[in-house]
Parts: structure tokens; sequence; C-alpha cells
């Protein structure tokens, strides 16, 4: 008999399959947004006693009764829903599960959100608040209350705030799991001192996206799409991966295409109909070549484009000379691309011609039915990435596959944010250490510059935050990030808000304990289909005792130790810095209802619930709950579902009495007025003194609602990019990468660093047993080909790899899962504690020295993860010892000019590892890193006398925590 067959394809026809023939039995489906049989899910009436019989316990039949509080997993962006499975007789979380009442993740998960189990009890995390009672790093702890600390910090910041040093306030956030919450608390204080990950995370994609729509990121609707267009490994391992990939799988059952422009060989190219493997930098010329081909072939929907781009603007900039005409630009959209041939594309690619060929009549067949991606991978890791992003949008708006059923919408279509309680005016500094003048188009802060900026003198920092967040692992140039974290003369007050201890945390002056997902209060909302959605965060333990009648109005009651969450810390860390009032601080962390009493979490979010969510009001009031309740008890909300085309929404006319329109068709009010959210397109720029504010776009006669572009328009060409002294790149185009083989030394190779092993994330996932199990190393992938050039017998041999800065040791992988002429690392692996140091995370994180001398500084192992006692007995079951390499270290920074985004492609050379070399050694010489910092640096284009109206920056452009209007000027000395 032939094998059975139990591809993901089969399997997964067969689960819709049998779907469909349980459905026509007129068999019950779980009645929320999962919609996946009742028997997968305990239905939502028993959640408050649900019984499970003891496996340990057969066969004798012993029950154990379970509360099932929601909240959402924190392990990567997506927000999956959870389900938390309390025992009601210990009062402890037994288990983590999906919520079916999660409309994003409907009820799955991937292995990341069970693992929070691990998190909460993990042996070696952090309980109590601590403080340094040595030298920055010298590993000498001593524990402190809560008290001390908060003082301590409230004086420090209040002294700054009354001193006029607000821009020495900083709190740098790497995965918020917020909408908006610290920078809030950031814009309370007046401080402009919000800092972020992203431009070492996504800020390329972010970028091509905002230029073309006005919103930075894409929302594919992948479940109704008939092609879809990745770049990167996003089924298993992208951005809201778990969602995404649902959808991904549903459509394909379907029949829908997958094409996969990936490098490296993920599980995600394994499961393509197309996989192409170009060489690193070249996905935009691929993009262009697909464009070109339906330009060429008139395949592109003719009436969108004259709607809805912007080349009347294009013509007026570029073409004066020419007819105004839609057919005059056609004609010339006809010749922008015809250098971007299939033979083009292939020659810098690498790729077969006839397979992009191939591969463009596909997606030409899609219609508006194309969704695409692109997150990290090629748009994070090239210079000039951001026009990956670009060029893979221009495929969708040639089709006009642009907010339609089975195509890509602009993120804020599917967003939802609700509005706070309290909102305090934007403050009045502008954060050079952040947002500096060489860097005007920056999609977000330049956050991974600034060891070399407080390293320039161009600041100092007096009290420095990091949460969720470990720049010195994270970050390329870690030890340049160690070098100013240890001088207090640049750093004053360094503070790691983290539950576990980590690589940077070492070097701190205070480690406060804060909660992991199923420990805090937050709200988000994220693009994950064709809908809006709510999802709360909560404290489960909280949320439970409360169902049994207790009072709970602290979280460090019901977390272990003395562990606290983001928001009552924020809050009473605020009253202490303004007790009395005064600095008007006090007044956004008050308690509407009970004046003069701080603000609680149940206020806060109660308040948010009844007056900012459109429907919520009325579907608690159906079940006899509160808003606050019903979000307690279920975890998640669906607002809308179906948003469809909202650029396309008709503005009343009651809404037009007093509007001026621009001969490109933006229709603005005649005059400066407060906004109306009925018609200000999302993300629309702000009005100033002189300023109309923007309504809509014309179209046939029509004010329609548009895009937050400055022409409402899709925009093909950015006036933007033109103005700001980019005009070579105002178009979608193709850069060159730094990596490019042009650029190549002979015998250099390319690195790929950033993709991630589907069951590791960052740092905060090392801290699980069962992921660390399932993936602890990051050997370095070598084709055959090259393995046998260079001299690499065997997998599991070890070699160097050598970048501008320094070098790694890593064991090689043999694999033809990588072209030849590039080698790949991911970035999960490689964690490490000095001797002196807490535990931390105790099954990936080996010991080392670290010393720096005549020839820079040299990291050595000295002890790898081995069984340990612990009041976890799995800690003595570790059967492993490699834990990889941490690369990031030997990467110096490398910014494009443009988006600010972090180039994490390294060229390096590859050689067997030399005599004396052991597995996780670094060499780095930091005096290097700042010869290549400054030599990046050169390639801006600052902003001052040569900018529009001598900005910093423009308005429009999105900004977190954005300053008062009149700081947008650059400062005349």
């Amino acid at each position: 008999m032939p094998a059975e067959d139990t591809s993901l394809d089969t399997l997964a026809a067969r689960v819709s399959a049998a779907r469909a023939a349980t459905e026509a039995r007129g068999e019950t489906f779980y009645p929320g947004p999962s919609r996946v049989h009742l028997a997968a899910f305990p239905p939502k009436e028993r959640w408050d006693d649900w019984v499970e019989l003891s496996s340990r316990a057969w066969p004798a039949r012993q029950e154990r009764h379970y509360q099932l509080v929601p909240t959402t997993c924190f392990n990567c962006e997506s927000a999956c829903g959870l389900l938390a499975y309390v025992d009601r007789g210990t009062g402890q979380v037994r288990k983590f599960e999906g919520n079916p009442e999660h409309p994003g993740s409907r009820g799955r998960n991937c292995a990341k959100g069970p693992a929070t189990l691990n998190q909460i009890t993990d042996p070696d995390r952090i309980l109590y608040p601590m403080k340094r009672s040595g030298p920055r790093g010298g590993g000498q702890w001593e524990r402190i209350t809560w008290d001390e600390a908060l003082d301590t910090l409230a004086a420090r910041i209040r002294a700054a705030i009354t001193e006029s040093r607000q821009n020495e306030i900083m709190i740098h956030i790497g995965r918020p799991g917020e909408d908006g919450y610290t920078e809030r608390v950031l814009a309370s204080w007046g401080v402009d001192g919000h800092n972020s990950h992203t431009n070492v995370c996504s800020s390329g994609g972010r970028t091509g996206y905002q230029f073309w729509m006005g919103a930075d990121r894409p929302s594919p609707d992948h479940a109704n799409a008939d092609v879809i267009y990745l770049i990167s490994s996003h089924l298993e391992a992208g951005h809201y991966f778990n969602p995404h990939a649902q959808r991904i799988t549903e459509a394909r059952a379907r029949g829908a295409k997958v094409i996969v422009l990936d490098t490296r060989l993920s599980n995600t190219a394994t499961h393509a109909d197309h996989w192409l493997s170009p060489r690193p930098g070249s996905e935009a010329a691929i993009n262009l070549a697909i464009a070109q081909h339906l330009i060429a072939t008139k395949r592109y929907d003719r009436e969108f484009v004259r709607d809805w781009w912007n080349w009347a603007e294009y013509l007026h900039a570029c073409h004066p000379d020419r007819p105004a005409s839609f057919e005059t630009f056609e004609a010339i959209l006809a010749t922008l691309y015809t250098d971007f041939t299939f033979e083009y594309a292939a020659a810098e690619s690498g790729v077969d011609a006839k397979v992009i060929a191939e591969v463009a009549g596909i997606v030409a067949g899609a219609g508006t039915r194309l969704s695409s991606h692109v997150w990290r991978s090629a748009a994070a890791a090239n210079l000039g990435g951001w026009q990956v992003a670009r060029t893979l949008f221009l495929i969708s708006a040639l089709l006009g596959a642009i907010a339609t059923e089975g195509g890509t919408f602009p993120n804020g279509f599917n967003k939802f944010v609700p509005k706070p309680i309290h909102t305090p005016p934007h403050p009045g500094v502008w954060q050079d250490l952040s947002w500096p003048i060489e860097y005007p188009l920056a999609q977000n802060e330049m956050s991974f510059l600034l060891p070399h900026f407080l390293a320039e003198g161009r600041g100092r920092l007096d009290t420095y935050f990091i949460r969720v967040y470990n720049p010195v692992w994270t970050n390329p140039d870690g030890l340049s990030w160690m070098e100013v974290l240890t001088d207090e003369s640049k750093v004053g007050c360094f503070v790691a808000l983290t539950p576990t201890w980590n690589e940077s945390a070492h070097f701190a002056d205070y480690v406060l304990p804060m909660g992991h997902s199923s420990e805090r209060h937050d709200t988000h909302s994220y693009e994950q289909y064709d809908g809006q959605w709510l999802g709360f965060r909560q404290p489960v333990l909280r949320a439970a005792r409360e169902r049994l009648g207790q009072t709970i109005t602290d979280t460090r009651q019901v977390n272990p130790g003395e562990v606290w969450e983001e928001n009552e810390f924020y809050t009473e860390l605020s009253w202490r810095i303004d007790p009395d009032g005064s600095l008007g601080i006090r007044q956004y962390h008050e308690s509407r209802a009970n004046p003069g009493q701080k603000l609680t979490v149940d206020e806060y979010y109660g308040w948010m619930f009844e007056n900012s969510v459109p429907g919520l009001p009325e579907r608690a009031a159906a079940e006899g709950l509160t808003p606050l309740q019903f979000m307690r008890r279920y975890g998640a909300f669906e607002i809308t579902k179906g948003q469809g085309a909202l650029y396309r929404q008709e503005i009343p006319a009651a809404e037009l009495a007093d509007i001026a329109v621009t001969d490109t068709g933006r229709v603005y009010t005649a005059a400066p007025r407060p906004a109306s959210p009925n018609i200000v397109p999302m993300g629309a720029p702000e009005p100033d003194e002189r300023d109309r504010r923007p309504v809509g776009v014309e179209v046939d006669g029509k004010v329609l609602r548009g895009f937050p572009t400055p022409s409402g328009r899709l925009e093909f060409w950015s006036s933007t990019l033109a103005a700001w002294g980019w005009p070579e790149h105002a178009l979608p185009g193709y850069i060159k990468s730094h990596v490019h083989r042009d650029n190549l030394e002979p015998g250099q190779m390319v690195l790929l660093s950033t993709f991630r092993l589907p069951t590791q994330i960052h740092t905060r996932s090392a801290n699980a047993k069962w992921l660390d199990e399932l993936a602890h190393t990051n050997p370095v992938w070598i084709h055959p080909a090259d393995a046998a050039r260079l001299g690499v017998a065997k997998t599991g041999d070890l070699v160097r790899v050598e970048t501008e800065i320094g070098y790694f040791v890593a064991k090689a992988w043999i694999t033809e899962g990588i072209r030849p002429g590039v080698v790949a690392c991911s970035h999960h692996m490689g964690r490490w504690r000095l001797a002196n140091g807490p535990r931390g995370a105790g099954g990936m994180m080996a010991t080392v020295d670290l010393r720096n001398g005549e020839e820079g500084w040299r990291m050595q192992r000295r002890a790898s993860v081995a069984p340990y006692e612990s009041a976890d007995p799995d800690t003595q079951r570790i059967w492993w010892s490699d834990t990889g390499v941490h690369q990031n270290l030997t990467f110096s920074v490398h910014p494009d000019p443009i988006s600010g985004m972090h180039c994490w492609h390294q060229a390096v050379r590859v050689r067997p590892a030399q005599p004396g070399d052991v597995q996780g050694d670094i060499s780095v010489d930091t005096g290097k890193a700042r010869e290549v910092y400054r030599q990046w640096l050169k390639l801006t284009r600052p902003a001052g006398s040569g900018s529009p109206e001598g900005l910093r920056r423009p308005f429009w452009l999105m900004r977190p925590l954005k300053p008062a209007r009149d700081l947008f000027r650059v400062r005349q000395e």
C-alpha cells in the first residue's frame, strides 16, 4: 500500500472537508470568532468551573477544577489570545491554551504561547527590587523596597524636569505590547524621551509603505487571496505569523498560490508553490520586473491608477512641459521601468528569467486578489531596503489590490486604538539623541546609534530606563553599548525594568521586576485580517480572585514575590515626581471618579471600554456585564468585520461647507479649524497657524476620504523624498545594497542574520524551558559548494566568521538550503552571563570571560549550560550544552540614510576555525566600530537650511510622542 499522504496541504484539506461535513450535518461550531468545532474548546459558559481529569491519577478518576481566565501572549507582537487554567484549589496557573474568543488568533497558538507557563514559573526570574552595591557590572546586588526605588527615581526625574533637563530622561522600549501607554506617561512628564527598537526591527519595511499610503504597515487579507506574495519566512516566523499562517494555510487549502522570496530555505519556502532564492538585496529588482510586465502587457487596473495614484502631482513636478493628462502619465509610465526586464532581474538576483516570468504571470492573474507582505528580511537588511517594500506595494497598486477582498490594506483600516481617559499635551522639547538632524526622514528613533551619540558628547542621560529591551544583546555593536552603560558620566542612572536577568541588566543600577504577559494590563489591536478587534492583556490571578469575590487593589497582591506591572508602577512614580500637583503631571494620573486619588487600572480601562470602543458597551450590556467585566471575562472584542475600502468613503455634504480644492484634487478646509474625526484621514497632518486641515480628495466630482498622505492619494511619486533631498529615489526603484556583489571584495560572502526560528524570539523566550529544548543553538548555514571551497569538511566543524570590526566562532551546518556565496545565522541565540553575575536564563546562558585589551574586546566561553539544582526539577534534566554564539556583537552599525533602519546584512569572510578558537568566541574592536559609524553618517543629507521651511522633519510623517509643532523647526544658534 502507498504511504499515507501527511503533507500540510493534504491535512489542511482534510480539516476543511471535515468542517464542511460537520456544518452540513448541522452540528454546533464554537460560537465565538474562532469558528472551530465546539469539542475543541471549553464552552465559555463553563469557564468559571471547568473540570478535567488528572492524567497522573489514572486509572483513578481525579477531577481538577479550573477557572479559565483570558489574557494575551507577549512572546511576539501577534498578541494571540491565551486562556489561563487557574487551579481553583491551589490558585496556581496550571497551563495556557488558546482563547477561542480572540478574533485574531482564533483559539490557536504557536509553541511560544503555552510556554508562557515556563516564564511565570521560571526559577531564575527576578522577584524583588534590586540595587547594585558595587561598581556597575560588578555583580553585587542588594534587595531594596519599592519605596526606596520609587523615591530615588522620582527625585532624579523631578530634578531634571525642574532644571529644564527633560532630555536627560529616556525610556527605551523593545516590544511595547500596548498602544501608547508609555508614550502618554512621558508626555505627562513633558519629556520627549520615548525610544524604541524599531530601527533594528522593521523601519525599512515601514518606510516603504508609509511613503506610498501614509500608513506604515500593510494588512494583507491572506484568507481571501488567490495569490500570496511573501518576501521572507512569514508563514512560520514572520510578522503576526500565527494569525497570518492560519489564514495562508486556509487560502492554500482552497487553491491559492504562495510565492516566497527568501534566500534561505525557510519552513515557509518549503510550502511555497514558487520559491525564489535571490541574491541578498536584489528583491526590488524582481519586484520591478514583475511591475514592468504588468505595465507592458497593460494588465494593470487603469481606472484605479487614474483615480488613486498621485500622477497629476508627479507630472506637475517632473514633467511640467507635458500635457497634464492621464494619457501622458501612462505614456511616461510605459518607459520608466523598461530596463527591468526578466533578464535584468535574473542577472541581478541569480534567479532564472523563466522562473521570474512565470511568477509574473501568476501575479498578473491574481488581479485584486493579490495579498503581499514584507517586514524584516530584505527590507531590514539592505541599504535602501525600504525600496523592497515600496516596489512590492507598487505591484499591488498597479493591480488595484488595495483594500480589496484578498488584497492588501493599510494597517489603519484594520487596527483600532481606543482613546484613553487622559491625553497629555505634546511635550515642549525635542530629543536630539533619538531624532538627530542627520536623519530627518527616519521612520523611528535612531536608537541603535545612542552609544555613538553619547560618546560624541551630543548629550547625556540622567535617568535611562529599559523595558522589554536588552540593548547590549539585541543591537549591533553591543560592546559600544556596554562601554557607555558603564560610564556614569554619560548615563547617570540606569534602570532595567525586567522579569529576568539579561546581558544589559547586569550593568544596571536598579533592576525592578515587572510582570510577564499574564501579570500585567495592556490593550492592543493589530492588523491581521479585514476587520478590527481589541485585545485585553490582564493579570490572570487578579481576575481569578476577583471572580471569587476578593478585592485586589495592586497586582503585587497576586503576582509572585513583589513583581509589579507598568501601569501601576508609572502611576505611582508620576505621583511621587509631582506629589502636590504643582508640576502639572499628577493630573494625568488622577482619578476622575475620585478626584485627589490615584487613577486605578479598573478606572483607566473601565473608562476606555465604556467610552472609546464602539459596540462594546451594548455587547456587554446584552450579557448583563459592564464593558470592563466583559473584557476581563472574554479577553477580546471584535469591533468590525469587513471594513473594505475606507479610502472610498464619501465625505458628507454637511462637512464640506467651507473647503478649498487644489489643482491636484486635494481638499482642505478654507481656513484652520478644530479637527473633526469624521472627515480627517487617518494619520493626517496636524494644522498649524497657517495650514489648512486636509479633509479628503476629489475623485470624479466627489470628495472621498482618501489616504493619509500629503496628496490624499497613493504616492507613486513622493513629494516628501523629492523635497527633502532625495529626488532620485522619489519613485519606487532599485537601490543596490551595501552587500551587492559590486560592493564585495574578493573572497567576501554575505551573512544573513535577520531570520528567526519559529520557537524563539528575541531575548524574552530564553527563560522558557520548553522552547529552549526545542531550539538552543544557531549554526552557520553554508552551501556544500562553499564548504568544499573553504575547507569545511562536515557539519559541526567550527568556522570563524570575520566582519569589519571583529569575528565570531560558530559551528557549521552544511546544507543546500542556502544559495552559494551566502551564509546565514539565526539572531536568537548566544545568550551569555559574566561569571560574577546572576544565573539569568539558566538553560540558555553560557558563562563567559569578557576583557578589553590592546587588540580590543575578547569574549571566551568559560562554561556551557549544564544541569543545575533549582525549585524546578527540570533544570536537572538539561541535556544540551551548545547555546550558540552572540553574533550581533561583531556587527557595526549600518544606518540607512533615509529610513534610519540598521542594515543587518554583513559582508564577511568565512574560514575554518583558527588554532585556539572555541565555539562562541567573540573578538571586537570598538574603535573600528566608531570608524564605520562615521562612514555611514557621511551618507546622510541632514535637515537644515535646505529642508522645506527649515524643518527638522516633515510634519506628516509618523513620530511616536510627537513634540509641539514649533519644535519641528531647526534651531538657529
